[in-house]
C-alpha cells in the first residue's frame, strides 16, 4: 500500500489540506507529487469547462488542458499509464467551492478515449476521457449536497443565452444516461437539456397544444420537462427524447403514459429537432 492521507474516504477537506497532505502543487485539477508518488485529480462540478460523467460507481474523467486538442502528455500521460507506472490516483470531487469530498484511490477501468468538448474559448476540440472506478470504497454523495448542486446547475442553465444553451446541449448530450449513488441510485438529468426543451416549446405544451397555465417568478411560461421514453426504461437524456409539458399533461404522462400520447410526442419532437 502506498501513501494514504490522514483523512478518511468521504471526508470533506479544503484545497490547502490536500496540498499539505499530498505535497503537491496548489494549482490545477490534476496535481502530481513525486514526494508521495501520487496524482491528485479533482472533478469540480462548480466549473463549466470540463464535462465529467458518473455511471454508477464509474467516473469518466476529462483530462487536463484548457485550450486546443488535449494530448497524452504531462499528467494526462501519468493517468493514462497509471495501471503500470506505480502512481496511485486519488480522487476528490467538488460540489461547493472550497469543499472537496475525498473518494479515495481510483484506477482505470477501461481504455482512455477521445471525444469533442469545448475549450475555454468555446471552441470545439478533442479531449481525453479516462474511465475510472474506486479501488476499495464505493462512495456516495449526501442527498442534500447533491440536490443543492442539481438546483444550482438548473439555475445556471436558466440564465444562459439561447446560443450558448444550444451549444452546451450539443456538447453534453449522450445516449448513455449519467447516474450515481446518493444514498440510493438516481439518474442525473441534464439541466441544460431540460431548459433547452422548455425554450424550444416557446411557452406551449407539446402534448395538449395549449399555452402554459401560468408564469414563473421570472415572468416566463411555466412548463415542465419530460422524457418521452422514461430514463428507467432506457430512454436517453437528450433533446430528441425530451419535451416540455404543462403540469397537467406531465402528470397525465406519469400516471397513464398512453401509447397514443407517446407516439404524438415522438412525432412532434421529430418536427423540431
Amino acid at each position: 500500500m502506498g501513501f494514504m492521507p490522514s483523512f478518511s474516504v468521504g471526508a470533506m477537506v479544503t484545497h490547502q489540506q490536500i496540498c499539505s497532505e499530498f505535497k503537491c502543487a496548489t494549482m490545477g485539477g490534476m496535481c502530481r507529487s513525486k514526494v508521495t508518488n501520487t496524482l491528485v485529480i479533482i472533478s469540480n462540478s462548480t466549473k463549466a469547462l470540463y464535462v465529467d460523467r458518473w455511471y454508477g460507481n464509474e467516473l469518466h474523467y476529462t483530462g487536463m488542458g484548457k485550450y486546443g486538442d488535449q494530448t497524452l502528455s504531462r499528467q494526462n500521460q501519468t493517468l493514462a499509464e497509471s495501471d503500470k507506472n506505480g502512481v496511485d490516483i486519488h480522487l476528490f470531487e467538488v460540489f461547493k467551492p472550497t469543499q472537496y469530498i475525498y473518494h479515495g484511490i481510483v484506477k482505470l477501468c477501461g481504455t482512455p478515449y477521445q471525444e469533442i468538448q469545448n475549450d475555454d474559448n468555446g471552441v470545439p476540440r478533442k479531449v481525453w476521457v479516462f474511465p475510472l472506478t474506486t479501488v476499495k470504497h464505493n462512495t456516495s454523495v449526501g442527498a442534500e449536497t447533491f440536490i443543492l448542486y442539481v438546483k444550482g446547475q438548473a439555475k445556471k442553465a436558466k440564465y444562459l443565452s439561447d446560443a450558448i444553451l444550444e451549444q452546451r446541449v450539443k456538447e453534453d448530450s449522450s445516449n448513455k444516461v449519467s447516474n450515481r449513488y446518493v444514498n440510493s441510485k438516481v439518474f442525473v438529468r441534464d439541466p441544460y437539456v431540460s431548459e433547452y426543451a422548455k425554450r424550444r416549446a416557446n411557452g406551449v405544451c407539446q402534448l395538449c397544444g395549449k399555452p402554459a397555465p401560468f408564469k414563473d417568478s421570472d415572468g416566463k411560461p411555466f412548463l415542465e420537462s419530460h422524457h418521452i421514453i422514461w430514463l428507467t426504461d432506457g430512454g436517453a437524456d437528450s433533446p430528441e427524447n425530451t419535451v416540455a409539458l404543462c403540469p397537467n399533461c406531465h402528470r397525465k404522462m406519469h400516471i397513464i403514459n398512453d401509447p397514443k400520447d407517446v407516439a404524438t410526442l415522438i412525432e412532434k419532437n421529430k418536427a423540431v429537432n
